[in-house]
């Protein structure tokens, strides 16, 4: 499909809110809880949105990765069997979108987030390096890193921070390094996705070339100051993101709890 006739104010418009949500989601995850919104309110349609989303959101997540690569915070030798798993299960949750029940998971999914941030939050030191490893980094991408990186071919939202709790509480991961880790398998997953659906030509390419710039730039400003600033930064900015993301979903028309939960809060 040819891209939508967006004029340069619009694009403008569209490379600032990605410069941002790349910052955003360079620490805590969450950066198409920004641009899909931006994307639908510019005229582009659903599908389309969805797709463009994870061309400007792959080079969001590569450059972050790249920066907590050169920092070191990424172990070099786990690259190629998270992302690997990663990638595989995005090209194939891509694939099987359109027979997945994503009605339950619109459904489900924010509930997940909300527990997420609660837990979080009443546990004070979670992510502190003191987890228990129950899984080798080599089983947790060969299993959750393969359903987590099919949910992001599918559905997406919520998909980094489903690998963020999943590296600390199956790898006993700290916090940082696995928001370092987050970010590479977020990268690969996107990529997995984004394959199958420029082949697919569902991709508008100058919208997302041009978001996906400042993005880049956002992302790797993010990534740098999740490292300089560590837990204290991380932390916080999950549990907003999380229950940012949940009450988007929630408020969302097409979920099913939408209208009671519009009503209650005067919408």
């Amino acid at each position: 499909m040819p891209d939508p006739g967006l004029a340069l104010e619009v694009l403008a418009l569209l490379a600032a809110v990605a410069f941002v949500a790349g910052f955003v989601d360079a620490i805590a995850g969450g950066g198409g809880l920004i641009t899909v919104p931006a994307l639908l309110i510019a005229g582009v349609p659903p599908v389309q949105a969805i797709a463009t989303n994870k061309l400007q959101g792959t080079f969001g997540v590569l450059s972050s990765t790249a920066a907590f690569l050169r920092a070191g915070a990424i172990e070099r030798r786990l690259v190629l069997p998270l992302a690997g798993a990663a990638f595989a299960g995005g090209m194939f949750g891509a694939v099987v979108a359109t027979l997945a029940p994503v009605g339950l998971l619109r459904m489900i999914i924010p509930f997940i987030l909300i527990t997420i941030a609660i837990y979080m939050l009443l546990t004070p030191k979670f992510g502190d390096g003191d987890a228990k490893s129950r899984l080798s980094p080599l089983a947790f991408a060969g299993s959750v890193g393969v359903t987590i990186g099919l949910y992001d071919g599918v559905f997406g939202p919520g998909a980094g921070t489903f690998y963020l709790i999943g590296l600390i509480l199956l790898c006993g991961f700290p916090l940082l390094k696995a928001t370092a880790h987050t970010k590479l398998m977020n990268a690969a997953s996107n990529l997995g996705a984004l394959g199958f659906f420029l082949a697919a030509g569902h991709v508008l390419i100058i919208p997302g070339l041009a978001m996906g710039v400042a993005a880049a730039a956002g992302a790797w400003i993010g990534a740098r100051t999740g490292l300089k600033h560590g837990a204290r930064l991380i932390r916080p900015l999950v549990i907003l993101v999380s229950l940012a993301m949940a009450l988007r979903l929630l408020l969302d028309p097409a979920h099913p709890f939408a209208g009671a939960i519009r009503g209650t809060l005067g919408f």
